[in-house]
């Protein structure tokens, strides 16, 4: 099995790197330039250069926020680029796994979501991901949407090492306490993907469609902030 992760310097491409190193897997992580999302060509050049046997889209707009006034941007990536991907894939006869997120929901249900919940995104982030989804299912039968939620891990950008960095800085620190999640760790959720995308390998593979993969448990983002498990001597007062 040889397989391709779009992306490269994100937490997850690096801890799908890092996962496939211990298991002697190969894999070859690509981000830009070598491999735009908004290039088609760039696209193809990449996927025939490797020539994986699965290919796993770790690459996305995750600026939740800014995704707001930036529509165009959120969606060329997050969408349109995506159905690109899936379409590459498919003239080429290989599987693709594709990163969603718990925002193609609205979070009204009070419980797990199940992956045959209807989606109900709220911002331009979540409606770009689930327009993702939808772009890479008329692509391709041969895919696999992961929806997870919060990942956090040593490497790139997430919510712990914000807090590690803030909690350097400042005294106490204001977290709201009324939006909960499932703090995923990254090397772990590495680790179940490439279990699914070995499973996956040739053309007896029935379980294409839409998962969820998260970490057990829901914690608020004050919770998770406060948690001793991630604390260090040197973190402030969580308020």
């Amino acid at each position: 099995m040889t397989v391709l992760v779009v992306g490269e310097q994100g937490q997850l491409a690096q801890s799908l790197i890092r996962a496939a190193r211990r298991k002697s897997l190969p894999l070859t992580a690509i981000g830009r330039p070598r491999l735009d999302l908004l290039d088609r060509a760039s696209i193809d050049r990449a996927i025939d250069d490797v020539r994986p046997s699965i290919v796993i889209n770790a690459a996305a707009y995750t600026a939740v926020d800014k995704a707001e006034s930036e529509p165009d941007a959120a969606f060329a990536i997050n969408a349109e680029a995506v159905g690109h991907l899936g379409a590459a894939c498919a003239r080429r006869g290989i599987g693709i796994f594709h990163i969603s997120t718990d925002y193609v929901f609205d979070g009204s249900k009070g419980e797990a979501y199940l992956e045959s919940d209807p989606a109900s995104p709220l911002g331009v982030y979540g409606r770009s991901k689930f327009a993702g989804e939808e772009q890479l299912r008329k692509a391709t039968d041969r895919h696999a949407i992961v929806r997870t939620a919060w990942l956090y891990s040593p490497y790139g950008s997430n919510f712990l090492k914000t807090m590690l960095r803030l909690g350097a800085e400042r005294q106490e620190l204001s977290i709201v306490s009324d939006q909960y999640g499932n703090p995923t760790y990254a090397p772990h959720f590495a680790d179940a993907l490439l279990e699914l995308a070995r499973r996956a390998q040739g053309d007896r593979f029935e379980a294409w469609g839409t998962y969820h993969l998260a970490g057990s448990g829901e914690a608020s983002w004050y919770e998770f902030a406060a948690s001793r498990r991630f604390r260090s001597p040197q973190m402030p007062r969580v308020s």
